[in-house]
C-alpha cells in the first residue's frame, strides 16, 4: 500500500522569501495536491544567532498572498507538531547520542580558538577523516577513553560530529538528476549537535522528516553537497527504505549567475515575494531589501504562473496556467536539471496577460482595495464603486503593473493634468474647430449615450463637413485624455458621460 504523499517546505526565519524559496514552495504544493497529499511548513530556527524578528510572520503572509497555504504548520497545527525546530530541541539529543553509541558519530571538545589555530597552520583545513586524529584536535577518536570520560564528567562543552566513513561511494536516486554519487573521503565530519544542544540542519532535517512522515523532499541544488551526510544519517538511524524521495531543484539565475538577494537593488527588479527590509541598519554590509512582487504590482496568479515556468514546462507551448491547471499538469520529472534564467520583462508579460485575463469583478477584496489605494495615494478619491469597476475593466488590457491603472485611468476621475497640444497643432485648422463646436450640438442630440451612437454621429458629421474622421480622432482623444493613450476614444466618451465629454471638448477648444 502506497504511503500518503507528504511534502514540506522548511525555511529558516532569517530574512525575506526569495524567488527560489517561493518556487520550492510552489513545486512542493503542486506535487502534493496532484497526489492528494499534504503540504507541511516547518520552521527551521535552530540557528538562533541568525534569527530575525518578524521573518516567520513574513513567510506566512507571503504564502497567504500567493494562495499556497500549508495543511500543517506552526499556525495551522497538525498531528506531527511542534512545527518549529526550536520547540523540538529535546528530540534531537537522543538521536545524536544513538549515533555516538553506534560509532557513527563522536564528541569534539575543540574550542573555536583551537580550530582557528588549526586553520592557520593547515591550508584548506577541514575537520574530516584526514585530520580528526591530528595533533591539537580534541575529540573522542583522538583522545584516550578515560580522558574523554573525564571531559564529559566535567561538562566541558562539546559538539557531536558525524564520523564520515573512508573510501565509500554514497549514492541516491534524484527525481530530477537520476543517480548521484559522492566519494566519502571528500566530505568533512559535519557537526550534528552544537554545544548549546541545538541540532544543525543536517541532523534536524533527517529526524524531522522521519518523525513527520515526509515522503518527498524537494530543495534547491545548493543542498546537493550535504546530501551524502543525510543519506548516511538515514541509513544509520532509520534505514534507507524510510528515506524520502529527493529532488534537487535547479538554480534561478540572474544577470551574473545565481540570482542574488542583492540583484534586486542592483538591477531594479524584485527578488522577494513581498517587500522585505533587513532590520540591521547598523551593519553596512547587510541587505536592506527591495520592493517585492506584491508591492511592485503583480497579481498572485501571475506570480505563481511565472515561477512555475522557471525550470518546468508541461511539454507544450502553453504559458498561461491557472493554479488548478498547474496542479493537474505538474510533474517533477519535467523539472529541468539546469538553471533557469529570470527575465523581468517576461515576468511583466505574465502579469499583463493575467490582468487582461481576469475581470475586475472577479478580483479579491484585497486586490480591489490595493488598486483603490493607489488612486487615493495620487490624490484621486474613489466615491462611486460601480463607476470605478467600469473604468478598471475598460483600461485593464493596457496595464502591465497595478500602478498602471492610475496612469491609464486617472483622467476618468479628474481633468487631465496636462494636454499634449503639440500633437494636435500642426494639423489644426479653423475647419476642425468648427467641427468640434458642431459636434457638441450633435452630442446633445445623441439618442442613447453609448459608444456606437457617439461614433456614428461623429463620423456622419465629419463626412458632412468634408473632413476625414481619422484626422479628428486624435484631437478628440487629446481633449478627453490629454495624451495619445487609452482605450478606444468613443468608449472613453461613453464612460465619461455626456456632460463631462462636452465640458472637456469646450475646455481644450479654449486652449488650442
Amino acid at each position: 500500500m502506497n504511503k500518503k504523499v507528504r511534502v514540506r517546505f522548511a525555511p529558516s526565519p532569517t530574512g525575506g522569501l526569495h524567488l527560489g524559496g517561493v518556487r520550492t514552495v510552489l513545486y512542493n504544493y503542486l506535487f502534493a495536491k496532484k497526489q492528494g497529499g499534504d503540504f507541511i511548513l516547518r520552521i527551521e530556527d535552530t540557528d538562533q544567532s541568525r534569527y530575525v524578528a518578524g521573518a516567520e510572520d513574513y513567510i506566512f503572509n507571503c504564502l497567504k498572498w500567493i494562495g499556497l497555504e500549508p495543511d500543517e504548520s506552526p499556525l495551522h497545527g497538525g498531528a506531527y507538531g511542534p512545527y518549529r525546530q526550536s520547540e523540538r530541541k529535546t528530540l534531537y539529543r537522543e538521536y545524536a547520542d544513538q549515533l555516538v553509541k553506534q560509532g557513527h558519530a563522536y564528541y569534539a571538545f575543540d574550542t573555536p580558538e583551537e580550530l582557528e589555530k588549526m586553520r592557520n597552520e593547515i591550508p584548506n583545513f577541514q575537520y574530516s577523516q584526514h585530520y580528526r586524529t591530528a595533533s591539537g584536535l580534541r575529540n573522542s577518536i583522538s583522545l584516550p577513553a578515560n580522558e574523554v570520560a573525564d571531559l564529559l564528567d566535567k561538562a566541558i562543552p562539546y559538539v557531536i560530529r558525524i564520523k564520515m566513513p573512508e573510501d565509500l561511494v554514497i549514492s541516491f536516486d534524484d527525481m530530477i538528476r537520476g543517480k548521484v554519487n559522492f566519494d566519502s573521503w571528500q566530505i568533512d565530519d559535519k557537526v550534528l549537535l552544537k554545544a548549546d544542544g541545538m541540532p544543525t540542519y543536517h541532523l534536524a532535517v533527517v529526524v524531522d522528516d522521519y518523525l513527520m512522515k515526509i515522503t518527498h523532499a524537494f530543495r534547491g541544488e545548493e543542498w546537493l553537497p550535504s546530501a551524502p551526510v543525510h543519506v548516511l544519517l538515514w541509513q544509520y538511524l532509520f534505514g534507507l527504505n524510510e528515506m524520502p524521495q529527493w529532488a534537487h531543484l535547479p538554480l534561478i539565475l540572474g544577470p551574473n549567475g545565481k540570482l542574488s538577494k542583492r540583484d534586486g537593488a542592483k538591477y531594479g527588479f524584485p527578488v522577494f515575494a513581498m517587500s522585505w527590509a533587513d532590520p540591521k541598519p547598523g551593519d553596512p554590509d547587510s541587505y536592506r531589501g527591495t520592493e517585492g512582487f506584491k508591492e511592485k504590482g503583480f497579481l498572485p496568479e501571475a506570480f505563481i504562473n511565472l515561477l512555475a515556468l522557471l525550470g518546468w514546462n508541461d511539454g507544450t507551448e502553453q504559458e498561461i496556467f491557472t493554479k488548478e491547471e498547474l496542479i493537474e499538469k505538474f510533474s517533477i520529472e519535467r523539472v529541468h536539471s539546469s538553471g533557469a534564467k529570470f527575465d523581468y520583462e517576461k515576468a511583466k508579460w505574465f502579469n499583463h496577460e493575467w490582468i487582461k485575463k481576469l475581470t475586475v469583478d472577479s478580483w479579491s477584496p484585497n486586490l480591489s482595495g490595493t488598486v483603490k489605494k493607489l488612486f487615493i495615494e495620487k490624490g484621486i478619491p474613489i466615491t462611486d464603486e460601480s463607476f470605478f469597476v467600469k473604468v478598471l475593466n475598460i483600461i485593464k488590457d493596457r496595464c502591465t503593473l497595478l500602478i498602471d491603472f492610475v496612469s491609464q485611468g486617472s483622467f476618468f476621475f479628474q481633468l487631465p493634468e496636462q494636454y499634449d497640444l503639440e500633437a494636435v497643432k500642426p494639423k489644426w485648422n479653423e475647419a476642425k474647430k468648427i467641427f468640434f463646436k458642431s459636434f457638441i450640438e450633435e452630442l446633445n442630440a445623441v439618442p442613447q449615450w453609448e459608444s456606437a451612437f457617439i461614433e456614428d454621429g461623429f463620423k456622419k458629421l465629419a463626412v458632412l463637413q468634408n473632413i476625414k474622421p481619422g484626422e479628428l480622432q486624435l484631437p478628440f482623444r487629446i481633449m478627453l485624455v490629454g495624451g495619445k493613450f487609452g482605450p478606444p476614444v468613443f468608449e472613453i466618451a461613453a464612460v465619461l458621460g455626456k456632460e463631462e465629454t462636452i465640458l472637456r471638448i469646450r475646455y481644450v477648444l479654449e486652449l488650442i
